[in-house]
Parts: C-alpha cells; structure tokens; sequence
C-alpha cells in the first residue's frame, strides 16, 4: 500500500502563549476510505519522534509506516474498515510548520523565534484539519505517550466531537522526573557549540547535542529487563576491555548507532519545543482537579499501560481511569504484561491489537 503525504494550509492559529502563527501548513496521511455517513474516521496520534506517515509505504521515502504492525487491512486499526488519518504534529520537522519552517516575516527559518506551543496547541491545528475533511465526528482519537495525550486533549476539548478516546503508555501531566529527563535533552541539545542559539539552519546542526539527547530518550523507552536481554554486558567485536573510551560494551554501540541516525531525521529545534509542549501538558490546569476535567467528557475511553513503562508508569493510566470512574464514565482499563518498557505500545503488540480491534468494533456498532 503506497501512501502519499498531501499538505493543507490554514490562515492562522491562535496559540495558548498568546502569539498567533500565520500561515500554518499541515501535513497529513489517510489510510482506507470515508463512508458514506462519515461515521469510521479515526485519528491517529504520533509520538514525539514520530510523523504523519503511520502505515503504508511512503511514496517520498519508501519506506514503512511507524506503527505499521498495528494500522493496514487486518490489523488492529483496521483500514478495510476505518479511515484512518494521521498528521504530524504542530512544530514537528515533517510537513507541517515548526521551527525549521520559513517565517514569512523574515523570509528565514523561524528557529528560536518560533512561538511556544502546547499540546491542546497541536490539537487546535488537528480539529482544523478534521473540520477541514468534512468530518463531524471522530469514531476515535488514539495515540501512545505524547500521542495519548493528544487524545485525552481531544476528549476534553471537543467532546461532541470524538466517540470514543484511547489514550496509550501516557499521562494527564508529567512528573517532576518525566520533566528532568526532558531539560537533561534539551541541555543537551543547547550545550553543543553548533546549536548557535538555534540558529544553526543552513549550516552544521547541533549533531552532537541531538544525539545524546536521543540516547538519553532511548534509555527511557526501554526497560531494565529488555536491556538485559538485548545487551547484558556483551563486548562489541572484542573479547577483552579497550581501556580507553571507544565503544567496549554492545550497549553503547547501540546507544550511538541510535543517537546518530535520530540526527538524519529529526530537528534539534522541534527536540527543545516538543519537549518544552510535553513537560507543559496538564489536563487538569487551571481546573478544580482532573476528575472535574474528565467528567465533563462524552467520549468512550479505552486506557492501556504496560508492566514494565517505568517513563509512563501504570499509576499514571490508574489515575486517568479513576478520575473518570468517579463520574461514571464509560471506561475500560488494559495493564499489559510486557518486557519492552515504553516501547511496548510500538511493538509488543500481539495483545494490544486484539483489545484494540474488540474496542473499536463495538464502539463502531454501538455509534452506527
């Protein structure tokens, strides 16, 4: 299935820091087809690294989709069933404007100038893009960690909007160690000699910087158990220690084989904002708690965590869960058992494809 990314602009976007960002362009993919009551949409949400191409080979890149195991004929997001939308997110580095964007002002890429954003920010641009495709109401809004918030953002936001919400190995807000991990990347980033105040665009990027914030990320995706496996203390192409500072063990080759092809894809400057958009993220600001937040919701939920998540631990799903239990909501609630740590959501998904499928079938019943 070869799929093309196709772009749409909008006039303007009022942000949560004040500023309005003029033009904004959207890059987007569908996957299957539009009924003809436009009732088997379903808005899929990429993560933090992630783009608008979530299944399919790309036309530009030829490439697979990032959760191509779970989107495609058959599949949990069943696209012989389902039409199936993805976009990248605002202030992403893959079609749609960001810092590494032109501003029309200057005639030069936004870099640092570009405006702070946030999450409901990305879901403004998102509810733009759907009103856009002539679509009244999502059958579901899905998405794993900054994904996941991006849905319950939706729920909350639009709630006459989304039928249902699944919120994958995330958070209503991020803990004090989710943001110091966060600030340990972007200084990362900000400490490399070529970031040059964001201003690098044209020149050397702050390759480095980019890379060990990467590698730091990774460590964070994984879990204790599934390094052990993977790794353990193996040498790399070497029976005996270096002493010195080359690769020794078959985790650090990995760690740099990761940290150096991030760099070929993705923005330093997108890094520091999304991030910035993550560690802002409260679903609850501003309000009474979270539970009076989710109450006032109208959407279905379906909330999975995974065992060994210890970057979104299963007490941050239980506390999404029982807000909206305390108001009666319609809830249903998936802790997996998995090895994978974060990454589990992207692929261990044997289990999460059957709950994923049975969820989506009844809501599309019941919502026809």
């Amino acid at each position: 299935m070869i799929v093309q990314t196709k772009y749409v602009r909008f006039e303007s976007l009022p942000l949560d820091c004040g500023a309005t960002l003029a033009p904004v362009d959207v890059a987007y993919e569908t996957l299957g087809e539009l009924n003809a009551d436009k009732s088997n949409a379903i808005l899929i949400l990429h993560a933090l690294s992630g783009d608008a191409h979530v299944a399919g080979i790309s036309a530009e890149t030829g490439k697979p989709g990032w959760w191509d195991n779970s989107v495609g004929p058959g599949k949990a997001f069943d696209t012989d069933k389902y039409f199936i939308i993805c976009s990248n997110v605002l202030g992403g580095c893959r079609g749609t404007t960001g810092p590494s964007s032109i501003n029309p002002a200057t005639g030069a890429p936004y870099a640092m100038s570009f405006p702070v954003i946030t999450i409901p920010d990305m879901v403004r641009l998102q509810k733009l893009l759907i009103d856009y495709l002539g679509i009244p109401r999502l059958l579901a809004v899905a998405g794993g960690s900054m994904g996941g918030m991006q849905a319950l953002q939706w729920a909350v936001a639009y709630p006459d909007s989304v039928v249902a919400a699944i919120p994958i190995a995330t958070t209503a807000r991020h803990s004090a160690q989710q943001i110091a991990f966060n600030e340990v990347g972007r200084q990362a980033i900000m400490a490399d000699p070529d970031w040059n105040q964001g201003n690098y665009y044209g020149g050397k990027p702050p390759a480095r910087g980019l890379a060990v914030a990467r590698m730091i990320g990774h460590i964070t995706y994984m879990s204790d158990e599934s390094m052990r496996e993977k790794f353990g203390r193996r040498l790399r192409e070497k029976d005996r220690y270096g002493f010195d500072f080359s690769i020794d063990f078959e985790v650090e080759s990995y760690l740099r084989y990761r940290g150096a092809s991030f760099v070929d894809r993705f923005d330093a400057n997108s890094y520091l904002y999304l991030t910035k958009a993550l560690d802002y993220f409260d679903l609850a600001n501003g309000q009474p708690s979270l539970a009076a937040v989710l109450g006032k919701t109208k959407a279905r939920f379906l909330v999975i965590s995974f065992t060994s998540d210890w970057l979104y631990p299963s007490y941050q799903s239980l506390e999404i869960v029982n807000a909206l239990r305390s108001h009666n909501r319609d809830v249903t609630y998936c802790e997996l058992s998995s090895n994978y740590g974060h990454d589990a959501f992207l692929v261990d998904i044997g289990e999460q494809s059957e709950i994923l499928r049975s969820f989506l079938a009844n809501t599309f019943r019941d919502f026809r």
